[in-house]
């Protein structure tokens, strides 16, 4: 199975986007706050690894917050790490953590 066939969720209840297979959830959690958006973790259990699952789950959320016309507080290495990779997403990490990403 690949990460095109699964669906991301926004379990706005939980504060994060989700993907499920069976029991597993893979998962970015995000918290809403007055600067942006917080990603403070992000967890992709065993059985999604190397499918790009956690990918997916960082772009829906990336384009979540450029809906909202919001900055992104990348905490998370995980989401830290992607947004390093993909300068489409670039403009949207508040200033205040561009020079820790060095971008």
């Amino acid at each position: 199975m690949s990460s095109g066939d699964l669906e991301v969720v926004n379990n706005e209840a939980k504060g994060r986007f989700e993907v499920r297979l069976g029991e597993e959830v893979a998962y970015a959690e995000y918290r809403l706050l007055a600067t942006g958006v917080l990603f403070p973790h992000t967890e992709v259990p065993p059985a999604f690894e190397g499918q790009g699952v956690g990918g997916k789950l960082v772009r829906t959320a990336m384009e979540f917050v450029r809906q909202r016309g919001e900055l992104v507080i990348p905490v998370c290495p995980f989401v830290s790490a992607y947004i390093q990779r993909h300068p489409e997403y670039h403009d949207l990490v508040h200033p205040g953590y561009r020079a820790a990403l060095k971008i």
